[in-house]
């Protein structure tokens, strides 16, 4: 993350803008520019050794108007109130690009799973679950995985929050194992859909997928699905980069002839961390953690935190950059943004770009709610569609009116919002 950056700051003043451009009167303003409902509290654990830490959670709920709050959980020791304040107004946005009956929320914990057991990890979940569970739930705010949480951590929450209201109610939680009310097609969503948009912003561009090479930061789940589907596309991606614990910093992976997806797979452990010496064994150039901004490719993918790419480091992007699809979230700052709109770099901004996650949840969500599963290639299916449409109708408007990719998808999302609002009579 960028120093001297607000997560929080930064999503106001994307919203400011949005909202300057609209016209949004003042009482609208003030709805949108802050939470609704924020939940912070104390979560005491007994560890292994028998001591008792307390972390600090948080749920905040965003804006639900168009519909029960939808986000993440994370778990990261880095994690602050501002930042997850920032994600949940973003997911608001998500939703309402995608045009999901949906509003937008996130939570958090202050904790490092790489220093936690399963019995540990398992009392935080529930711990959480706890605290919010009168709260929450499949018609108020349905929660998620998010950055080191995973389908166990939801089905313990869910677990949790059954026990305590006393029935089965699979839709409260989404990203949920296979067979246990999840999605087929779930894990693969958010980095596919990434592709997808991708696939329609090289359409419009008169560009092939095959003539394009991609630098991808991060190889998480979010990466290691969009590098799979942009190779079955025929791109070729040149430059990978990961967190590595044990150095506590971050390395790039770099064979220009491209990476070989299942070969560095196999050496990933479940935190998305390339095993350096491995992967130096296997003939990859080690670089850097920051160097896979700078390499010469068509397509720059962040997808690890916010703020990678920012008024400092923009200048360092190759000539031949010509796409940035976000695969996190707000990984580019207002600094940057201005950079690349001078460049006419093709941004595909993050809450259009990575809302396949969110598309999927809701795709498992309904059919939790109704008790019927889907294939997997009808899942996808339905997750091209939305994904498709929701990039059309961005691009449609930024072509209409000579805007920025990322202020044309603000304008939808807001503008859907605000409407919601005024409907409810809220504002």
């Amino acid at each position: 993350m960028a120093r001297g950056y607000n997560a929080f700051e930064m999503a106001q003043r994307q919203f400011d803008r949005c909202a300057e451009t609209l016209g949004l009167d003042q009482a609208t303003r003030d709805l949108l520019r802050w939470p609704m409902r924020e939940h912070h509290f104390s979560l005491p654990i007994r560890m292994d050794d028998g001591h008792v830490q307390v972390y600090r959670g948080f749920r905040v709920q965003h804006n639900t108007a168009r519909g029960p709050g939808k986000g993440g959980i994370r778990f990261h020791p880095l994690e602050t109130i501002d930042t997850v304040r920032a994600l949940a107004m973003w997911m608001t946005w998500k939703c309402a690009v995608v045009n999901l009956p949906l509003g937008g929320s996130k939570g958090g914990v202050v904790c490092d799973p790489h220093n936690l057991s399963l019995r540990e990890q398992e009392a935080l979940c529930r711990a959480w679950v706890r605290q919010v569970a009168r709260d929450v739930g499949p018609i108020q705010d349905v929660p998620a995985p998010d950055v080191m949480t995973n389908a166990q951590h939801m089905l313990w929450m869910l677990d949790e929050f059954e026990t305590i209201h006393g029935g089965r109610y699979p839709g409260f939680i989404t990203g949920k194992p296979v067979g246990m009310g999840g999605s087929l097609g779930r894990t693969e969503a958010t980095g596919y859909g990434l592709v997808f948009t991708l696939r329609e912003a090289l359409r419009v561009l008169d560009r092939r997928p095959q003539d394009t090479r991609a630098s991808v930061q991060g190889f998480g789940n979010v990466a290691q699905f969009a590098i799979e589907l942009y190779q079955q596309l025929g791109g070729r991606v040149i430059c990978v980069s990961c967190w590595n614990q044990r150095d506590q910093q971050a390395w790039c992976f770099r064979r220009t002839d491209g990476i070989d997806l299942a070969q560095l797979r196999a050496i990933t452990d479940r935190f998305g961390e390339i095993d350096k010496a491995r992967a130096e064994a296997a003939g990859y150039e080690v670089l850097p953690g920051d160097a896979w901004i700078e390499q010469d490719v068509d397509v720059l993918m962040p997808c690890a935190l916010e703020q990678a790419i920012t008024g400092e480091n923009v200048q360092r992007l190759a000539p031949r950059v010509s796409i940035i699809a976000e695969g996190a979230n707000g990984p580019t700052t207002p600094e940057a943004d201005h950079v690349l709109a001078e460049r006419r770099v093709f941004v595909l901004p993050d809450f259009l770009a990575n809302a396949g996650g969110v598309t999927c949840s809701y795709l498992e969500q309904v059919q939790s709610n109704m008790n019927y599963f889907w294939l997997k290639s009808e899942v996808l299916g339905k997750l091209d569609t939305m994904m498709t449409r929701a990039f059309l109708d961005v691009h449609e408007l930024a072509v209409e009116r000579g805007l920025y990719m990322r202020d044309a998808a603000y304008a939808i999302a807001v503008a859907r919002v605000a409407q919601a609002s005024r409907d409810r009579g809220w504002v």
